[in-house]
């Protein structure tokens, strides 16, 4: 039983005790106790006031009094008006760490049979281009809540949807059998992404000729300049053959599908790679060239129970004046579907899939009315997870300077962030890892991999998602401060000593006994640990990697003043030299299990 349990416990039986009522544990409220008084952790008498019908400080002593009596882990205490600070016993703490360290999984909950099954919707690329840095967020963000959502005892589903059908997809494809003389990845040496995404520019470029001579064209005629730029827009023959291929992929043209699928194959290719780099994967792929069809029979399902409205123009509504919005359109006046119409057909063969209990979608927050719509729909269409729908909306994330532009020269490819993060690394590590003993090439490239990453990733994490961010490379691989690499080179700190301790023949007892000698700053450290517990609890409630990516740093941080303050390998005695090994082994298991839930890896070596 952890010492706040015991506490909680303790007060309850107090309250019983001196007062002859009963309270539940919500009213009892335990907090760390600040550093300018004495103590540990602090109850909080106030909510306790209408039982004991005393004042604050008459209340705290009386409880204060009956803990010190019947609670061992209480040595002592002190009153602060209406705060009871509690010392907690050298014997507890040492019990603490036991539990902590025999626990390879501090601080996660188990899932059992009956634990809720979550689904987490994040990526969601399109066919057309390689992935950017935008979605480098999203998927780091989709990434470690499924962590999360999984140390909370959930069961998860990670799921991306690929749109891989529209007018944008047709562009790159009508480009490519323009200009593209066969090319393959295979021929080019392109990640099959890249090679696309050069089409779809293309295209821009060569349609936005066409719209500068057919607007000129229209000008001379005597049309007015803006009415001539929609004309042209509309007319161009590229965009006029774009929109032809987009029917004839609608009405099932063999040729124009058989390409469709090549393309895309390339591209799915190209998009698993850089999966690979960035560390994530998905337990199921859902593509919108499926979902927009079960989209439309959902619609027309509602249309008939008359949840929706059909216009003169045959296009079909959704009315949610009621709900404070407006009207939502869900199939044009042709018959053709919109994003919503697709998100609601995805939502439905994802419930036929899997018994979800709640449905995560990390999108950007220019989505949040489109979110907010949703929800209401697939509530109205009885899914039950709709209401209580969860859209982790996320902020913007830009380069402070114009560095690792993409081929496009407007957005930032993942690939080339990816590239230039390991890079960075092992120039910035070559020093350090230089200097360990019979490393190869081999290794010391994969250290530059899980540091680059590790930068990349807890720069990216450590904000508040919900905010918009400026990603400064320079600044994420520096290894002082609070980012990834200070803290993977703590990790690696600790185990050096550990094995360095091995080579000495030190010999780190099983079990620590309870009489086993630790100072305040241990004391410290402990109660650190045991935090990570609610840490992670509460990242889980509001879905925060930052949480997780904070504590981390924190914990980081004490455990290097403590290790400048204290020497581990020449304590003065045995006994102590044991707890600080024992504290050092399980700051560096906490360090690896907290950034594992950010999708980082930590390194034995650096």
């Amino acid at each position: 039983m952890n010492i706040e349990t015991q506490i909680i416990n303790g007060v309850i039986s107090a309250v019983k005790s001196l007062y002859g009522q009963d309270v539940h544990e919500k009213m009892v409220a335990i907090q760390k106790t600040r550093s300018d008084f004495e103590g540990n952790l602090t109850l909080v008498v106030f909510p306790l006031l209408k039982v004991s019908k005393k004042k604050p400080e008459d209340t705290a002593q009386d409880i204060g009094e009956y803990l010190k009596e019947n609670c061992p882990a209480i040595a002592d205490y002190n009153v602060v008006k209406g705060f009871l600070n509690l010392v907690i016993s050298p014997a507890a703490w040492i019990e603490l760490l036991k539990d902590i360290d025999a626990d390879p999984k501090w601080g996660y909950k188990a899932q059992s049979d009956g634990s809720p099954l979550v689904m987490i919707e994040y990526s969601s690329p399109n066919t057309n281009k390689p992935l950017h840095l935008g979605h480098v967020r999203n998927n780091l963000l989709g990434w470690s809540l499924a962590q999360i959502m999984e140390a909370n005892g959930n069961k998860v589903v990670k799921t991306n949807i690929v749109n891989d059908r529209g007018i944008h997809i047709c562009k790159s494809m009508l480009a490519w059998q323009k200009w593209g003389n066969g090319e393959t990845p295979e021929s080019t040496g392109k990640k099959g992404d890249h090679l696309i995404g050069d089409y779809y520019v293309a295209f821009d470029k060569h349609y936005r000729e066409e719209v500068k001579e057919l607007k000129a064209k229209f000008e001379a005629e005597g049309l007015d300049p803006e009415k001539a730029e929609e004309r042209a827009k509309q007319e161009a023959p590229l965009i006029v053959e774009a929109h032809d291929m987009l029917v004839r992929w609608e009405n099932n043209d063999p040729e124009v599908r058989a390409l469709w699928k090549k393309m895309n194959d390339w591209v799915y290719a190209g998009f698993d790679e850089t999966y690979r780099a960035l560390g994530v994967s998905f337990d199921k792929i859902y593509y919108e060239s499926n979902t927009y069809l079960e989209g439309k029979k959902k619609v027309e399902e509602g249309l008939d129970k008359g949840l929706f409205f059909r216009k003169e123009d045959n296009s079909v509504w959704a009315d949610l004046t009621n709900e404070g919005l407006d009207q939502k359109l869900l199939l044009r006046s042709d018959g053709t579907s919109v994003y919503m119409t697709q998100d609601i057909g995805t939502a439905d063969m994802r419930f036929k899939d899997y018994p979800i209990d709640k449905m995560i979608y990390v999108v950007g927050n220019e989505q949040n009315y489109h979110f907010q719509v949703l929800s209401i729909l697939l509530d109205r269409l009885g899914f039950k997870w709709g209401k209580e729908l969860v859209h982790f909306s996320y902020g913007m994330v830009e380069l402070p300077n114009g560095k690792m532009k993409s081929r496009e020269g407007t957005v930032v490819d993942a690939d080339d962030l990816i590239a230039s993060m390991v890079e960075n690394a092992k120039q910035l590590s070559e020093d350090k890892v230089n200097k360990l003993e019979g490393i190869t090439e081999e290794e010391k490239n994969e250290i530059a991999r899980i540091v680059g990453m590790g930068a990349l990733k807890y720069f990216i994490l450590k904000v508040d998602a919900r905010k918009n961010m400026l990603f400064n490379p320079e600044e994420s691989i520096d290894f002082n401060g609070n980012t990834g690499p200070f803290i993977q080179y703590t990790h690696a700190r600790i185990r050096s000593i550990l094995r360095k301790a091995e080579a000495q023949n030190i010999i780190i007892p099983e079990k620590l006994p309870v009489d086993a000698p630790v100072n305040e700053k241990e004391i410290e450290l402990i109660q650190k640990l045991n935090e990570f517990a609610a840490v992670v609890e509460q990242a889980g409630k509001d879905y925060s990697p930052s949480g997780i990516a904070n504590y981390c740093y924190e914990l980081t941080k004490q455990f290097n003043q403590f290790y400048h303050d204290y020497s581990i390998l020449g304590a003065d005695t045995e006994a102590e030299k044991a707890v600080r090994l024992v504290l050092a082994r399980n700051v560096a298991k906490t360090i690896r299990n907290g950034m594992s839930l950010l999708g980082i890896e930590v390194p034995e070596r650096m």
